[in-house]
């Protein structure tokens, strides 16, 4: 069975950077972020590594692992949210103690991923896939965004709705900050492989495919003994997104990942929006999706809120999914079963 972390109105988030931390010049974001959660009433405590950065990692890998470790064991922290991802933070993995995490919830995306993946799978308590705190310093956040706290408050057996976005952000306009945070202002268009309706079900599995694609062949991606300890061989749904990765790098990934199993049993796979997939010798996404739709015979969703290129839905890795996508919008239900 998949665990379900408990979160409240008055819930204390704990900051922490288990993969990059946070230049001094920036420091600034982090203190807005954490003026507007406390503003929401929600109590803020802040770990060290938040505020250093050297050397692609806010910290040694011991340090940062003994940090996480002390908030997932600390019972008055509700909730961990990093300031962002980063690109190290694979190295903490063998120093975290998965055999006394608490239940709680972690929040994130982009290398935050891959901590949230490993642990959903050795531990089968349940993570979420979204904002980072970083996002979190606008005067208000889109509808898209702001959903986070609904789903991490939805109740044991309770379910959950969360719809495409209406607009998207293309690029990041740093020189011209807004209230929002995002400059949203491409409509946005779920797609699917063969262009018609598509409807699945499963247990939702994922992440940043760039970072967790090294956790197979590893003690922390075992989906296999996942599958069969906590979900009991129910289907998996898989949402995937690209950070850097050329087409061909992307297909790489994509073919390693089915030769170690980790597709046997899905029911479909989603793709975010990305701001790479750069094609290879004329070799584009589609033609990736393309091969991977007709290869494991099942429905390939692309384009949906999820990933680098904001906003993003909350999905939540264990969760119950029952998505449907049709002229372009999207509706994803989730239960916390």
């Amino acid at each position: 069975m998949i665990r379900y972390p408990i979160f409240e109105k008055d819930a204390t988030i704990g900051v922490t950077a288990p993969s990059s931390g946070v230049q001094s010049q920036l420091h600034g974001i982090v203190n807005e972020a954490i003026n507007r959660l406390q503003e929401q009433g929600f109590n803020v405590i802040c770990g060290e590594t938040v505020w250093t950065q050297k050397k692609a990692k806010s910290a040694p890998a011991k340090v940062r692992a003994a940090e996480l470790n002390q908030m997932m064991a600390d019972e008055n922290i509700d909730l961990i949210i990093p300031p962002w991802g980063g690109e190290l933070l694979i190295e903490i993995l063998e120093y975290l103690d998965f055999d006394h995490i608490q239940n709680k919830w972690i929040l994130g995306y982009s290398d935050t991923s891959l901590l949230m993946l490993a642990i959903t799978l050795k531990t089968g308590i349940a993570t979420a896939h979204g904002t980072n705190l970083a996002d979190l310093r606008g005067e208000y956040s889109d509808e898209t965004t702001t959903m986070w706290k609904s789903v991490l408050s939805t109740k044991k057996n309770e379910s959950i709705v969360q719809h495409s976005s209406d607009k998207y952000q293309k690029e990041w306009q740093h020189d011209t900050p807004s209230p929002c945070v995002f400059h949203l202002t491409e409509e946005t268009n779920w797609k699917t492989v063969d262009g018609n309706k598509v409807q699945i079900q499963g247990r939702l599995l994922g992440g940043c495919v760039d970072v967790i694609r090294h956790l197979v062949g590893t003690p922390y991606g075992d989906v296999r003994t996942f599958s069969e300890k906590f979900i009991e061989g129910e289907p998996i749904i898989w949402y995937l997104e690209n950070c850097e990765l050329s087409t061909t790098d992307l297909r790489r990934s994509l073919v390693q990942m089915k030769l170690a199993g980790w597709f046997e049993n899905c029911s479909g796979i989603m793709f975010g929006r990305s701001p790479a997939n750069m094609p290879v010798d004329n070799y584009t996404v589609e033609d990736v999706y393309q091969d991977l739709a007709e290869e494991l015979k099942i429905s390939i969703i692309y384009d949906i809120d999820c990933g680098h290129v904001p906003p993003q839905i909350t999905l939540v890795n264990g969760a119950f999914a029952e998505v449907e996508v049709e002229s372009g919008k999207g509706r994803i239900l989730q239960t916390f079963c």
